[in-house]
């Protein structure tokens, strides 16, 4: 069981997969992530988000825990994170962390989703978001595991 990201938008740029591969080296199972890159609806505002929302949660099955990115979410520190995926961990739940297009996703994403998630409340390009996700998730990882990486 690996935590897998879907996420609408193009290939990582040079840095971003430098970056993620860092922190993917590093992740064990069940942190270990798989990531989902789809495509952006060639249409726009809300037929792009009603179409890339249907893309999603065609993606995502019935047992998983899905954990939606939102600056409208709930922030959350890094600890309660690693107790969160734990919980999931703990029951074999498969976990699927969703991040939404340029224009967002609509009510269906959000009424699927386990847990809204806010990494801030300011708005980060698409890239920088899977940079820090990738980040999170290790951190996640240590945290669970009792190692230094996260001091409080």
């Amino acid at each position: 069981m690996a935590i897998r990201v879907l996420a609408i938008g193009k290939k990582h740029e040079s840095w971003v997969r430098e970056g993620i591969d860092r922190y993917g080296q590093r992740m064990k199972k069940p942190y270990d992530v798989a990531w989902q890159l789809l495509p952006h609806s060639s249409r726009e505002a809300d037929a792009a988000r009603a179409e890339e929302s249907e893309r999603l949660l065609g993606k995502v099955s019935a047992q998983d825990y899905v954990v939606l990115l939102d600056e409208r979410g709930k922030n959350v520190d890094s600890p309660a994170l690693a107790r969160t995926l734990q919980q999931q961990f703990d029951t074999s739940r498969p976990v699927t962390v969703i991040i939404g297009g340029a224009y967002g996703v609509d009510d269906s994403v959000h009424r699927r989703a386990d847990f809204v998630w806010s990494l801030s409340k300011l708005v980060f390009p698409h890239q920088l978001v899977r940079l820090v996700l990738a980040e999170q998730l290790y951190r996640a990882q240590e945290i669970s595991g009792g190692r230094p990486y996260h001091h409080v």
